[in-house]
């Protein structure tokens, strides 16, 4: 393969193996709406220089003045590079008036004169239409995959195509990359997804991958389940105080630094107040923390860490809140990571797992979404703690969630009745690779927090 083309964005090449194949034939399919032309644009913009300019040619879909409109709404949209680096041209009226031999020798004249880097075609699918007999139709595009091979030039054809035409249309035969965009209803909500369907003599990422569209284009988060091996890495051989005293004594003196811990527990239980022991513990021995809420708006979580002598205020511990409404596991997962590493967090606390499944209907990809972060962190040297709501009443079951078994330690809370008043206990139900004391302990939330009795 003679190089690659790169999108711009890094997460997107990685996908692509490093990019698409440069001076090769690329499809871009998808239903409308779906970001086609935008991911076109993208590439165009990113690549073009003045001296392998970028050609935009339309055909009978949208009209050149609205694509032009809409593109300079959009961050990556240079209009200074228009008529330098960048050209657009209709081919509409010319399509209209001679049929599909005078787009194929439109396009042979553009490569001779122009000399592009990229040649970007769409709608190419409406070029079938006026290819009269599909014999005829074959012929010119034969003709024009012999021009675009002869010429060094990157081309992407997008279209409309869907269902039986991703196979039958001749194009993907004569195509060396093909990307295909979709959309995904899950119950009121909407996922959007990219997946390479081809990639001629390379190897690529599989399955689907999140996006989506904004100000700066296709965002697109790669499927979490897909990681390489797990790399060599050293356990840490230190102690990490829970920020209760009493439980440390129950962990054998606190939890494995770089260990996963699931705290399980009914509504009103503590399972917030026990993580932000946690979290405000570590920045007080200069251990820097991150508090991932899907649960707490920041107004609320402020009042509640005030309430304990805490604040989010220190430099040390950042909040990172998302409102459950609209979130995509790969994306939060991916913005969990930029502020981990920006912010060199030691500890993170995630609440709440419940609100993190909501965000899918497929039990697989959840579960890809929480191996994929208990290896992060534990490679990482990073101590995580997340919280799982369970219902009143028993022992909760966990082990549906598919992280228990993950997880390095666990440790319940309920609140069960006691003459006819409502009480607390947490018990130590896991730790792996260490002693701990499995008894039921008492406790009560105080002015310092949660305070534990004997059993």
């Amino acid at each position: 393969m003679n190089g690659r083309l790169s999108s711009g964005q890094p997460r997107l090449d990685a996908i692509l193996g490093g990019g698409l194949p440069a001076d090769a034939i690329n499809l871009i399919v998808g239903p409308p709406g779906s970001g086609k032309t935008i991911l076109a644009e993208q590439y165009l913009f990113h690549n073009a220089t003045p001296e392998r300019p970028g050609i935009y040619l339309s055909t009978v879909s949208e009209p050149l003045e609205k694509l032009i409109r809409y593109g300079q709404t959009l961050s990556f949209f240079d209009a200074e590079a228009i008529g330098s680096r960048v050209m657009f041209e209709d081919l509409g009226h010319a399509l209209a008036q001679d049929g599909l031999d005078a787009v194929v020798e439109r396009v042979a004249t553009l490569l001779k004169e122009r000399r592009p880097g990229l040649l970007v075609i769409d709608s190419f699918k409406a070029l079938e239409t006026f290819g009269e007999t599909r014999e005829r139709y074959r012929r010119a595009l034969h003709q024009l995959a012999g021009h675009l091979t002869a010429f060094p030039a990157t081309c992407f054809w997008v279209g409309e195509y869907a269902g039986p035409e991703l196979g039958l249309a001749p194009e993907f035969a004569v195509a060396d990359a093909i990307l295909s965009l979709s959309t995904l209803r899950q119950g009121s909500r909407e996922l959007r997804l990219l997946q390479v369907l081809k990639l001629r003599g390379s190897d690529f990422r599989s399955g689907e991958h999140a996006y989506r569209i904004g100000l700066d284009g296709l965002r697109v988060f790669p499927r979490l389940g897909v990681v390489g091996a797990v790399p060599d890495y050293t356990a840490e051989q230190r102690r990490l105080s829970s920020g209760i005293a009493a439980l440390d004594a129950m962990l054998d003196e606190g939890y494995w630094g770089g260990a996963s811990t699931l705290v399980a527990g009914p509504s009103g239980a503590g399972k917030t107040l026990m993580g932000l022991h946690f979290v405000f513990k570590g920045a007080e021995l200069g251990e820097p923390g991150v508090i991932a809420t899907l649960q707490e708006n920041p107004v609320q979580l402020e009042r509640m860490a005030r309430g304990f002598g805490w604040s989010l205020a220190r430099d040390d511990v950042e909040l990172m809140y998302r409102s459950p409404i609209d979130v995509y596991l790969e994306e939060w997962f991916y913005d969990l990571i930029e502020v981990i590493e920006r912010t060199g967090a030691r500890r993170v606390l995630v609440d709440s797992l419940a609100d993190l499944r909501l965000a899918t209907t497929d039990e697989v990809r959840f579960r890809e979404y929480l191996y994929s972060l208990l290896q992060y962190c534990a490679t990482g040297g990073i101590s995580l703690m997340l919280t799982l709501e369970t219902t009143h009443g028993g022992f909760p079951e966990i082990s549906d969630y598919g992280v228990s078994n993950l997880s390095d330690n666990v440790v319940v809370l309920q609140i069960p009745h006691q003459d006819e008043r409502l009480t607390h206990t947490m018990t130590v139900l896991k730790t792996r690779a260490s002693h701990h004391d499995p008894a039921v302990r008492p406790f009560e939330i105080t002015g310092d927090g949660i305070a534990l009795s004997e059993p």
